[in-house]
């Protein structure tokens, strides 16, 4: 079974947010990953765009398939995961340590509508 973190917010598209103060790491989840297979891509968004929760933000491309990611929060782009340009494989070791966005929360309250770690872990069986 994939790994479940507490503490962390997931959305039912299988995106996480670890918060940390005003910012949020936005990343996809270790059920996704395995669903994806081998990521051979990321496509983020660039410093300083807004992001909208529930809309798309970038892209991970595996060998098999291509998912749109989709925002949990809104906010702005404050960092990318530059490693993840050379070595998108890093989801595959270690999707919850290999973010893909660093967000500033603009409605800390959105967080409020995902779901805990014991919800998404039922959604995932």
């Amino acid at each position: 079974m994939s790994q479940v973190i507490e503490g962390l917010y997931y959305s039912e598209s299988h995106e996480f947010v670890k918060v940390e103060g005003e910012y949020g790491y936005v990343g996809i989840t270790d059920y996704a990953q395995d669903q994806l297979g081998n990521v051979v891509y990321v496509d983020m968004p660039e410093v300083g765009d807004d992001v909208t929760a529930g809309e798309d933000f970038g892209a991970v491309e595996s060998v098999k398939a291509a998912s749109d990611l989709i925002s949990p929060v809104s906010g702005e782009v404050v960092e990318v995961n530059e490693a993840l340009e050379d070595e998108p494989e890093l989801i595959n070791k270690d999707a919850f340590g290999s973010w893909i966005i660093k967000v500033k929360l603009s409605d800390p309250s959105e967080l409020d509508a995902l779901l805990s770690a014991a919800d998404y872990g039922k959604l995932c069986q």
